[in-house]
């Protein structure tokens, strides 16, 4: 082999070896515990995603026992997403069964997901489940929330069957 190819492949390893390393290096620069950053979005318009909203948002405020403005944020959600009729109810139930009318139990979850179950007659279901803690045994719950599609406030909500 020549001394001009011998150089030329030389250069062209050098040259792949630094790209290589340049293309590793910030990877292996980051800590082991460094995650991929979640995105969140939503859509103001849509009813599954105003109740989703709601959930997500009273949840971190009734999680939140040491923030004193949290049970005035709780109280402000239910004023903001529920109709009338739907915060009566709540109430209700509150009083007679002595647990979180949203929630429908007595503790906090720590995970919900909300998913869109049907339409009809103006109203839009949607169903909640709650994760109550964490393992391959964890206890979950359903609540059914029907929610007006021109308002978009919530109009019911039941625990599931």
């Amino acid at each position: 082999m020549s001394v001009r190819s011998r150089t030329t492949l030389f250069t062209a390893l050098a040259l792949a070896a630094g790209l290589s390393l340049a293309a590793v290096t910030p990877a292996l620069a980051r800590p082991a515990t460094a995650r991929t950053t979640a995105v969140a979005q939503g859509d103001a318009r849509n009813a599954t995603q105003h109740v989703a909203d709601f959930y997500g948002a009273y949840i971190d405020a009734v999680w939140a026992t040491d923030d004193k403005a949290a049970g005035a944020d709780a109280k402000a959600l239910r004023a903001f997403y529920l109709s009338a009729a739907a915060q009566k109810k709540v109430a209700a139930y509150e009083t007679k069964e002595h647990a979180d009318g949203i929630l429908f139990a007595q503790n906090v979850p720590v995970r919900w997901q909300v998913a869109y179950t049907g339409s009809g007659a103006g109203h839009a279901t949607s169903q909640v489940t709650l994760t109550w803690s964490d393992g391959p045994h964890a206890e979950v719950t359903r609540i059914d929330v029907q929610s007006d599609l021109h308002t978009l406030k919530i109009t019911d909500l039941k625990p599931a069957d």
